[in-house]
């Protein structure tokens, strides 16, 4: 059984791998084999990274360059390929957010929304799945969120992004899976990350609310998305296709229960 999830021999590349989820999903498939390139646009974060991919015994390489420009990212895609060989794994994990009511949006800020987390995803998605279809096969893991399902104050864009993420998830699925190559997404909940660290302190209101309305009654640690990413990963989900799994602790599957509860 542990040859369906083996990655050995596989080349995953993890776009905004240098932090965060990201990493956390990076590291996964490195664990189960997988030679990992990274992704970001920041030098320090990038530097910070490799230097703890590389402690940690796993091959890896890593490219500075912004997602949403088309020509650099081809450049960047043939260069990869050139000094490391062809990619099995896309993961389109980069992703931005801006918060501020639809009211009062500015129209800049939700471009650059959609720009990053949508835009972004279809030009790597078709610089890596033509080369993909050209080899007779491949994965790709859509990181989408629980606001490819549900709508929350401040996320407008977000959610306009996510949301057209999983759909964009299933038209790919839909085109290339002739070609064996399968598409699918991941829908992370609420995670404990730096980014989240401020309003996970007892007492905090959102803390409270989050594990209230999780049937886990807690956040999520990033390993818990690294079996999923794993499982999209490998042959064990050569037959699964289109498809968004959510790992979101049973948020999802409920409406919720009473603070009293």
């Amino acid at each position: 059984m542990e040859n369906l999830f083996d990655l050995k021999g596989k080349r995953a590349m993890i776009t905004g791998g240098t932090h965060g989820l990201g990493m956390a999903m990076a590291e996964g498939l490195a664990h189960a084999g997988a030679a990992i390139v990274i992704t970001g646009t920041t030098k320090n974060k990038m530097e910070d990274a490799l230097a703890y991919y590389n402690n940690k015994g796993f091959e890896v390489s890593g490219y500075l360059f912004d997602i949403t420009d088309e020509k650099l990212a081809a450049e960047i895609v043939k260069k990869i390929v050139d000094e490391c060989g062809e990619i099995d794994i896309l993961v389109n994990n980069a992703g931005i957010i801006k918060r501020e009511p639809a009211s009062t949006m500015p129209i800049d800020d939700f471009r650059r929304v959609i720009e990053v987390d949508l835009v972004g995803a279809f030009i790597m998605s078709q610089l890596i799945g033509n080369r993909m279809i050209k080899r007779g096969g491949g994965k790709i893991i859509n990181i989408c969120s629980m606001m490819s399902e549900l709508g929350r104050n401040t996320v407008s864009a977000y959610a306009a992004a996510k949301g057209g993420l999983k759909m964009l998830t299933k038209n790919l699925a839909t085109e290339w899976a002739k070609y064996n190559i399968q598409v699918n997404g991941i829908g992370p909940g609420y995670f404990a990350t730096s980014q989240t660290a401020p309003i996970r302190v007892d007492g905090h209101p959102f803390n409270e609310f989050i594990i209230q309305r999780t049937p886990a009654a807690r956040w999520g640690n990033p390993e818990d998305l690294a079996g999923a990413a794993v499982f999209l990963s490998s042959k064990a989900s050569d037959f699964v296709n289109g498809q968004i799994i959510y790992v979101d602790g049973g948020i999802l599957a409920t409406i919720g229960k009473p603070a009293n509860e």
